[in-house]
């Protein structure tokens, strides 16, 4: 697990400090296009969810880190430690450079397999954001339902695509999307 964090970065607390930079990439247009909660969210507002997400122990949030400077986002939430398993999303600076998503997937899962300890993860993509359906098949993960016209936003019904990954899935994949990572990173 060192050598992917030296490779790909890292995920680490988020200090206060950094709470509102942490609002300035969720408020960001493309990352609020793809959120169930698309409204510019308040400083106030941010800072009583923080409050609330910090006291739970079922919520644990991550900035992640690549070459000492904070790019993104990792949030695991309604973590099940007893059926070992939980949701989890993720997002990056609006700045972040290519391969940011994928090196965050990648150290995500690590930490779900192996520091929680988890048998299966979850996520829940708005169906228009094709995009990361993809990424998250490419590391493993399975579409196990679509729910159909599930979200209303601006009149329009969207579809909720579903995925799972289990840990032994990740295990089959996780040596081969290093392989490949490593060879974009340093190409």
């Amino acid at each position: 697990m060192i050598e992917v964090q030296e490779q790909f970065g890292m995920l680490r607390p988020i200090k206060d400090s950094e709470l509102e930079l942490m609002l300035s990439w969720r408020n960001a247009p493309a990352v609020r296009e793809n959120m169930y909660t698309t409204h510019e969210i308040s400083l106030a507002e941010h800072r009583a969810w923080w409050e609330r997400a910090e006291s739970s122990d079922r919520q644990r949030y991550f900035m992640y880190e690549f070459q000492g400077q904070p790019l993104g986002i990792v949030g695991f939430t309604d973590l099940d430690r007893e059926n070992r398993n939980s949701s989890w999303a993720f997002y990056a600076s609006p700045n972040a450079p290519k391969g940011t998503g994928s090196r965050m997937e990648i150290l995500a899962l690590d930490y779900a397999f192996n520091e929680f300890g988890l048998h299966k993860l979850c996520c829940e993509v708005l169906g228009f954001n094709t995009p990361v359906i993809k990424l998250h098949e490419k590391f493993g993960f399975k579409v196990e339902g679509i729910l159909r016209d599930q979200y209303h936003r601006e009149g329009t019904f969207i579809d909720i695509y579903r995925l799972g990954l289990l840990a032994s899935e990740w295990t089959e994949v996780r040596n081969v999307m290093i392989t490949k990572l490593s060879r974009i990173s340093k190409g």
